[in-house]
């Protein structure tokens, strides 16, 4: 998995921005101006830092080598995934996906409801 795989993923989700706020080398991904995805541009193998539920994020170290707490992150919710050869992109994917609900689930309703009507499920 590559940059490009990731960026296009994320630009198959709704109202996704992206951009670099804090240096060159972070592409940084927003939903509605809120971040869900962080990538490290020169790490190899390429790193990426994404949002899960404390209960998940708690899981997640746990079972998988790959995945620490998040690098300057708020540790509690946030996990950096180093994208090593042997994880299937779908697993990825859906780690993405998951953290990009739980941003959209922090929005005030108005722009939950905008999002989640394109992604066409209700709130998850």
């Amino acid at each position: 998995m590559n940059v490009l795989d990731i960026r296009e993923f994320c630009f198959s989700l709704p109202f996704v921005e992206e951009n670099f706020p804090f240096d060159e080398e972070t592409l940084v991904f927003k939903v509605m101006d809120k971040m869900f995805l962080l990538v490290d541009l020169v790490s190899v193998p390429l790193k990426v830092s994404l949002k899960a539920t404390q209960e998940e994020a708690i899981r997640l170290k746990d079972e998988y080598y790959f995945i620490q707490p998040g690098y300057h992150l708020n540790k509690k919710y946030w996990l950096t995934v180093e994208l090593v050869d042997n994880i299937p992109n779908d697993f990825v994917y859906e780690l993405i996906r998951k953290s990009y609900v739980e941003v959209v689930k922090k929005l005030p309703k108005y722009k939950q409801e905008l999002v989640f009507s394109e992604l066409n499920y209700g709130k998850q």
